[in-house]
């Protein structure tokens, strides 16, 4: 169009725009004719199309990702798909990533003289990487990264001159040896390099750098390097992204890197460093964006000359031995978003750092030794979506300014020393974006708030109030919060029953209500939650990622909150009856403790039904019957313990079963089998035998009473005509009397 209007000159009248109106619909067909017979259509060569049906024979059948439907000889290849040509026909670039491939990579691509581009990413492909496709004499960009691929790269067998590789992508694969040295000294176009995720061992590669002048970018993490990091990498000028984390380098980091000051992103985490950071030499990274030393071994202070550090927006010093308080100067990174300096050994006032400046978005300053109460200036940062304090010694209230903190979703501070949970949680009620509160370990000895005014926490998924010793019952506020998949109230000493709304928590799936002081039966209602029913309601949960990840444990983190076993823990309380049979319809429970309770009555069959069950443990409880043999058929238990009981007869075998040690079983002296080096044969003869010996002791004891109870019958008899016969005796002389006699009869008996 922009053509036309130059041709046609501007328009100075109607007449000559009615004009224009019709001569542009006749132009535009007359310009489509002229170029198409300037460029006729060009197809590309057999002897292509043979090299890319070649590279489609070494697909395993059905792993083709569908290219044969357009991948069909005798047709123009430059319309197959993922390929493109250039306008000579000649095939310039091989587009397959995430296209499901299996099978090896066919040599015969390098048989495409053409081919620039070569991106055979995100498949399933095998075998060795070809080294046609490495020295290729045309291939500029080559992207192999996340399939299979194994083997050692080959090293250049002669001298070359300088390859037009730039960028060579050959990350999350299968790769192993040793780097190859001699290769790199033809590829002096090199800008870009990722030989992350694989299986390398020894020393870094050095020569990278020094022969490509406008190399930018190196990724070797997550492999198994070792020795020092490579002098002669602060040489180039260009470089701009380094990152080597996750191997086993050792040493001090290198001066000469510092000297790499177009440096924008350094990160060397989780290797085996040591020293401090120098001050002077991390000024001269004045371009840094993200700075990552977390688990290296360093020691010493952050350095004040961090605050030079003006484009600096990601910051990880996390798992180190630091110390010493944080330089005020950090205040001055005013592009910081991202700081972590977790588990480390700094001091002081976290109030020594002036937030204003800071547009933060997440903020771990846990496992330190902080004192003090939370920084009034990071109340300031409105873009504050995680913040981690816990495990330090931070203390007093909360102030009202928390509430500003609108786009928090993630906050902890477990194990500090906080008090008035009420007041706590009628001030975060006010960050509505909430997902997940961490706040045990504080507030101790409270009583947890009952007041239905603590609304709010609509978003909430995730609450931790444990280790508190709160008291009090589980509060109604909790059944408000419509979101919640998870809680954890133990080791507090709440009182009362499981209160009868809990399955009206509809994603609730992980309830942790341990060691408190409970009562009642187990409650139906706990066989209702929507989210141990069936999988359907699984599927509504939020795959979204965690800001930060949650350390359940020391060593077990998570990423997800859908990614958390599924558990119900009501052990150490007083819970008494039975356990409900309804307990089967949880088919998705991954975990169930109801030990150190009074429950009695039998193991019911129906938890055999629990078949993704790893953990079930009824120790210490009344429980009696015997152990249900179906439980064999719970193919994923890996923790099993019915200890302390009064459970009898065959313990089962099979399966699972033969993992458990005899403390399973331990303090059930009727239990028998084979894991408990005790017959159930001969168990059930003792028993026998016993049960023998019992009866006739019985029997005797009874012979030996009905037989006195006899003889006492017979005496009582005997006394009884006893008496008879001297009552006689003694009426005879009265009579006597009455006959005109002068005797009397003794009157001794009726008196003594």
């Amino acid at each position: 169009l922009r053509l036309y209007s130059r041709v046609l000159g501007p328009s100075n009248s109607s007449e000559e725009s009615k004009i224009r109106e019709k001569a542009m619909p006749f132009l535009g067909v007359a310009v489509v004719l002229l170029l198409s017979l300037a460029s006729p259509a060009s197809s590309c060569t057999e002897q292509e199309r043979g090299a890319l049906l070649g590279f489609l024979g070494g697909l395993m059948p059905g792993g083709n990702g569908g290219l044969k439907v357009s991948w069909v000889n005798g047709t123009d290849c430059c319309k197959w798909e993922g390929i493109v040509c250039s306008s000579d026909g000649t095939v310039t670039d091989v587009l397959l990533a995430s296209k499901g491939l299996r099978g090896v990579i066919s040599s015969s691509l390098g048989d495409l003289a053409g081919l620039k581009r070569l991106n055979l990413s995100h498949n399933w492909l095998e075998g060795s990487l070809l080294t046609e496709l490495v020295f290729s004499r045309s291939i500029i960009v080559l992207d192999v990264s996340f399939n299979r691929l194994d083997g050692h790269l080959q090293e250049l067998q002669s001298p070359n001159p300088a390859l037009p590789l730039q960028v060579l992508n050959i990350s999350s694969n299968l790769f192993t040896g040793h780097f190859p040295s001699t290769a790199w000294g033809a590829m002096k176009n090199l800008v870009a390099l990722n030989a992350s995720n694989n299986s390398f061992t020894g020393q870094m590669p050095s020569s990278i750098c020094t022969n490509a002048p406008s190399f930018a970018m190196l990724d070797l993490s997550y492999n198994q390097f070792s020795g020092t990091i490579s002098l002669g990498l602060g040489s180039r000028s260009m470089l701009k992204v380094l990152k080597v984390g996750h191997n086993s380098l050792s040493g001090a980091l290198p001066v000469e890197l510092f000297n790499a000051t177009t440096l924008e992103q350094l990160s060397l985490p989780n290797n085996f460093l040591q020293g401090v950071l120098d001050g002077s030499h991390i000024a001269k990274l004045s371009n840094l964006t993200v700075l990552n030393l977390g688990s290296t071994g360093l020691s010493g202070k952050i350095p004040d000359s961090v605050g030079q550090l003006k484009r600096l927006e990601e910051l990880y010093l996390d798992n180190n031995n630091m110390s010493g308080e944080l330089p005020s100067a950090l205040g001055n990174c005013s592009n910081l978003r991202y700081i972590t300096i977790r588990n480390n050994s700094f001091i002081g006032d976290l109030s020594t750092v002036n937030f204003t400046m800071l547009d933060l978005r997440i903020a771990d300053f846990s496992m330190n030794l902080f004192t003090g109460p939370i920084p009034e200036s990071i109340y300031s940062c409105s873009n504050l979506v995680a913040l981690r304090l816990a495990y330090n010694n931070f203390h007093g209230h909360f102030s009202p300014r928390i509430g500003n903190l609108r786009s928090l979703s993630f906050f902890s501070i477990t194990n500090n020393s906080f008090k008035n949970i009420t007041n706590a949680l009628q001030m975060l009620k006010s960050c509505k974006n909430l997902t997940s509160l961490l706040i045990g370990i504080n507030f101790k000895g409270e009583t947890i708030p009952q007041d239905e005014t603590i609304d709010g926490f609509e978003n909430l998924q995730v609450l931790t109030i444990d280790d508190c010793s709160l008291v009090g019952k589980i509060p109604l506020w909790i059944s408000k919060l419509a979101k919640l998949k998870m809680i954890d109230l133990s080791v507090n000493q709440l009182s009362g029953p499981i209160p009868s709304w809990i399955d009206e928590l509809g994603f609730l799936f992980y309830l942790d209500i341990s060691s408190n002081n409970l009562t009642g039966n187990i409650a139906v209602s706990l066989t209702k939650l929507p989210m141990l029913l069936s999988e359907e309601n699984v599927a509504k949960l939020d795959p979204k990622f965690l800001e930060l990840p949650v350390f359940w444990t020391p060593s077990r983190q998570y990423r997800m909150v859908s990614a958390f076993p599924r558990m119900l823990f009501l052990d150490n309380n007083n819970f008494t009856g039975t356990i409900p049979p309804e307990i089967s319809q949880l088919k998705l429970l991954d975990g169930l403790n109801l030990s150190s309770n009074s429950l009695t009555g039998e193991i019911p069959q129906e938890i055999c039904n629990l078949t993704n069950l790893q953990m079930l443990d009824l120790s210490n409880n009344q429980l009696t019957g015997a152990v249900p043999s179906a439980l064999n058929d719970l193919h994923f238990l890996s923790t099993f313990d019915v200890s302390n009981n009064r459970l009898e007869g065959p313990v089962p075998t099979g399966g699972q079963f033969h993992t458990f040690s005899n403390s399973s079983y331990s303090g059930n002296p009727k239990l028998c089998g084979p894991m408990l080096n005790l017959d159930c044969t001969s168990a059930a003869t003792n028993q026998t035998s016993t049960s023998r010996r019992h009866n006739l002791r019985f029997a005797l004891i009874i012979g030996i009473t009905s037989g006195g109870l006899v003889a006492l019958a017979l005496l009582a008899c005997f006394l009884i005509l006893l008496w008879r016969n001297i009552i006689t005796r003694c009426m005879m002389p009265m009579v006597r009397t009455c006959n005109g006699t002068q005797q009397s009869c003794p009157t001794s008996y009726s008196h003594r």
